[in-house]
């Protein structure tokens, strides 16, 4: 039975970057200089702030003389405590799934993801409905797509996640505990897209339906 989001996501928001293949692939080579020396070997986590909360059908603020960029992905709600999981028990802590646009600036560092483009207000979407776990037959085989106007902008599916979501719920409850109603960001694919006032901006997961937002002028 799917329940309203609001009710069941009131924890904190968890973003992972650099969960896509794709995505992680096109950076080795800048993870090869200083400061980095090496690609990241844990989960790149950033939290967005409950000031970034937005649903369905909510205006996504413009920051005036910024690019902004959208960012689809699977969101997954913990359905009970879960700390030093394995990643073998981690999906029983999972109560279901939401789609997430976590909008965001431009990202000139990944290993040290800026408050100021991640944390503006109404800048992480979430659809109205938790599509309950046991709906999903397999959350690592759901098609992505990102449409503005309409126009397919991105695709991409999560069978591309560098970490699955078992590995990202072990390794992140092995220093914290994560709690009911937290929600984790799973990540968003290469290619993110500037999108403008007046802009109607959709995310679309399988078995899960659309988020629409509209980009609106600061």
């Amino acid at each position: 039975m799917r329940r309203a989001t609001s009710e069941a996501a009131t924890g904190t928001l968890f973003g992972v970057a650099l969960n896509y293949r794709g995505l992680l692939e096109s950076r080795l080579a800048e993870f090869d200089q200083p400061p980095y020396q090496k690609p990241p070997v844990k989960p790149v986590l950033f939290i967005k702030t409950p000031n970034t909360r937005n649903h369905d059908g909510g205006a996504v603020p413009f920051p005036t003389g910024e690019r902004l960029q959208p960012g689809p992905a699977l969101g997954v709600v913990i359905g009970r405590d879960a700390s030093r999981v394995s990643a073998e028990d981690a999906l029983a802590h999972v109560a279901g799934y939401v789609i997430v646009n976590e909008f965001s600036l431009p990202e000139t560092s990944y290993y040290r993801p800026a408050v100021k483009a991640k944390c503006r207000d109404g800048f992480c979407a979430l659809s109205d409905e938790l599509v309950p776990a046991e709906s999903i037959g397999n959350p690592h085989a759901l098609g992505i797509r990102l449409r503005v106007n309409g126009e397919l902008r991105q695709e991409n599916s999560t069978a591309n996640l560098v970490r699955s979501i078992p590995q990202l719920i072990a390794e992140i409850s092995e220093f914290m505990t994560l709690h009911e109603g937290d929600v984790l960001i799973t990540g968003t694919p290469e290619g993110r897209v500037d999108v403008q006032p007046g802009d109607e901006v959709v995310v679309e997961i399988d078995g899960l339906g659309r988020l629409a937002n509209t980009v609106v002028a600061e």
